[in-house]
């Protein structure tokens, strides 16, 4: 009897080793099958296996894949792994990733979850929807497929293998009415209000928001506008928008902001927008009439002048007396035959002369017309229409002009005062700061011509065009006078957005169709017809009644004093030089 019963229970052990091979067996066939049909469907090139002790590693060999094995459930180091990698958890919770950057980079990976222990699918869905991670599949030993489904009533769906109904789906694809929380700074021309002229409610317009608008409804959530936050904080600016959105406060921020200097990118999307950051320069003043008479004859042309009057009076001597041993630096210098000519005035033509004589004296004559109407023309035209000062080009130029630099406190911090790199030997008192960033867009807007401004070229394409309705341009967009020649504009966005990767194709596709460029060439008509900017005219009116004062010959009458005393000296000493003159002039005076 004790035999029989040994034998028994060695039956039944084995019944049960055989059991369970088999449904070991048949549980390695559902999975490679499923993983197949993954594989076929282009879902994964990599597998990256959590745990241990289960089907995983082995079927990994089969399917001829990269595979690595995290067998403690987490890495040391950072993963750069592809956007389709697939993570195979040999049990529920066995994935416990701690490295920050790599799981980042997994949040939005596709997850197959082996289940034991009757694990309910609902829990494995509420616990990995908690850590915003949504592409998750389950397989239990003895039991269908199950996928995480978000936006439905039911939090999971069981997933035949032999349908053709998706394993995993972009659950984002179709939010089915969520709110995108996002909040705007108000800066035209990104971000414009006005009403939907169907609804009556307000809304956005501009190639920022647009763009917002546009993902929304493609999408199919709903905008929060989270107005509570401008409440709390009193003002709304683009780098309050991007703090809110690292502090996970909100999703997508309907603004762009810079990421020139930073190391983290992590709360920025994908580059929206290039540009410049340059300054916007007034245009200098008209030249004073008392410099228009120094400015008539450039200094290149005058010294021209000079070597032909050289060059004529050399002439003259050498062929009236047909030596050079008559020449003499004073001889060369006053000759009074050249002075005349050059001066446009008469003077004694030399008697008994040859044909070569003539010949330089005619060409004495002409050079003295010439010389004398291009002068007075060119003098006339200035006077008419005095030329500008010139430019402020460069960063000597600002120091030596009148101009101050009108900036906002954030600019400052990002720009400037850190080791004075942007504008160096710049003094603070060239410098005034707006702690309102409105205030500093109010004059910025009213083209005060007494600052210098930093602006982005796309913000300056607006002003450009403003610029049309004055009389005359006030300002010019300096590309020499940089803050930054190649700025980098993004979105700031939630650091775990688990639809971030479909608002970055977003993104490139609205640029792709040039609906950005599109945006960007109306914005100054989009502008005018909300009414934020002005048909005023911001530039001086011309003086069209011109008038020289005497102030403004004060040049011209010293320089003429002055060669009216040279004058004096040269024919006071000429008399006291003249012995007989000096007697006549005595004999002359005492009778």
């Amino acid at each position: 009897m004790a035999w029989l019963i040994i034998l028994l229970l060695c039956i039944g052990l084995t019944r049960g080793q055989f059991s369970n091979m088999a449904e070991s067996s048949d549980l390695e066939e559902r999975l490679i099958g499923l993983l197949l049909r993954l594989q076929t469907e282009k879902l994964y090139d990599t597998l990256l296996v959590y745990g241990e002790d289960c089907a995983f590693p082995s079927l990994s060999r089969r399917l001829e894949v990269p595979t690595v094995l995290v067998s403690s459930g987490s890495t040391n180091f950072e993963w750069n792994f592809s956007s389709l990698t697939l993570i195979l958890s040999c049990e529920f919770q066995a994935e416990r990733e701690e490295n920050y950057r790599t799981l980042m980079k997994l949040q939005a990976n596709r997850r197959l979850i082996l289940l034991q222990d009757g694990i309910q699918p609902k829990l494995v869905c509420d616990f990995y929807s908690k850590k915003e991670q949504y592409n998750v599949a389950m397989v239990k030993d003895n039991g269908p497929v199950y996928s995480c489904r978000h936006f439905q009533d039911q939090k999971y769906e069981e997933v035949s293998l032999f349908e053709s109904k998706p394993v995993f789906i972009e659950n984002f694809r179709n939010m089915q009415g969520a709110a995108v929380r996002t909040v705007t700074d108000n800066l035209t021309p990104r971000s414009m209000a006005t009403r939907d002229p169907k609804t009556g409610e307000k809304k956005w317009i501009g190639f920022v928001a647009n763009l917002i608008y546009n993902f929304i409804e493609k999408v199919n959530a709903t905008m929060d506008m989270q107005e509570e936050l401008t409440e709390v904080e009193g003002k709304v600016f683009f780098v309050n928008i991007s703090k809110w959105t690292a502090d996970d406060l909100l999703d997508i921020g309907m603004a762009v902001d810079s990421t020139w200097e930073m190391t983290n990118l992590d709360t920025f999307s994908y580059p929206y927008l290039m540009c410049s950051y340059c300054f916007m320069v007034p245009l200098p003043d008209k030249m004073p009439y008392n410099e228009v008479y120094g400015v008539a004859i450039d200094k290149s042309v005058l010294g021209v002048l000079l070597v032909l009057f050289l060059i004529f009076s050399v002439m003259l001597i050498y062929i009236q007396q047909r030596s050079f041993r008559g020449l003499s630096l004073s001889k060369v210098l006053m000759n009074d035959t050249c002075l005349r000519g050059f001066l446009g005035q008469p003077f004694p033509f030399p008697r008994q002369s040859s044909r070569k004589l003539k010949l330089v004296c005619l060409t004495l004559c002409f050079a003295s017309l010439m010389i004398t109407t291009m002068y007075g023309a060119h003098l006339k035209t200035l006077l008419f229409s005095p030329p500008s000062k010139p430019m402020v080009r460069t960063l000597s130029d600002l120091k030596k002009s009148r101009y101050k630099v009108a900036m906002n406190w954030a600019e400052m911090d990002m720009l400037r005062f850190e080791n004075n790199r942007k504008l160096p030997g710049l003094s603070g008192e060239r410098v005034q700061s707006f702690e309102d960033y409105h205030e500093f867009v109010s004059l910025r807007e009213s083209f005060d011509n007494d600052y210098i401004f930093p602006v982005t070229s796309v913000r300056w394409s607006t002003y450009n065009e403003q610029q049309q309705l004055f009389q005359h341009p006030v300002f010019f967009y300096s590309d020499d006078l940089c803050l930054s020649r190649f700025s980098i504009l993004s979105f700031p966005i939630r650091r775990h957005l688990p639809y971030r990767d479909l608002f970055e194709e977003h993104i490139l596709r609205q640029k792709e169709f040039g609906l950005l460029n599109h945006w960007i060439d109306r914005s100054f008509l989009d502008m005018l017809r909300l009414d934020l900017t002005p048909f005023t005219d911001f530039s001086k009116p011309l003086d069209d009644d011109a008038v020289i004062y005497v102030e403004d010959l004060y040049w011209v009458l010293g320089l003429y004093a002055f060669a009216l005393g040279i004058s004096c000296c040269c024919f006071a000493l000429e008399i006291l030089a003249s012995i007989n003159g000096w007697s006549r002039l005595t004999s002359y005076i005492w009778g």
